[in-house]
């Protein structure tokens, strides 16, 4: 199913009650620490269980205790409800 991007209001709005993303480009972007690379890690594998359930996959980068996250529908070229809803439930992990 195809999905229709945001525009730059809607993602405006959305932003401003999710604190922990930034627009960057044609994506939501948003950098998470943690204690030690063990509890990255973890994280990691808590995000791709549910990534993987909604078939809607993060562009990610691990660095020992620091995951940075890129969400954005490339098959409509941007920001879509698909990438708002995978990153409120990376936000309630």
């Amino acid at each position: 199913m195809t999905q229709s991007l945001l525009d730059d209001d809607s993602i405006a709005t959305w932003l401003a009650t999710h604190s922990q993303w930034r627009r960057q480009a044609a994506a939501l972007y948003s950098e998470r620490r943690f204690a030690d690379f063990n509890a990255a890690w973890g994280f990691m594998n808590r995000v791709a269980l549910i990534a993987e359930k909604m078939n809607h996959h993060p562009e990610w980068f691990n660095v020992y205790n620091r995951v940075d996250i890129t969400l954005t529908t490339h098959d409509a070229g941007g920001v879509t409800a698909l990438d708002l809803a995978l990153a409120e439930a990376i936000d309630s992990l």
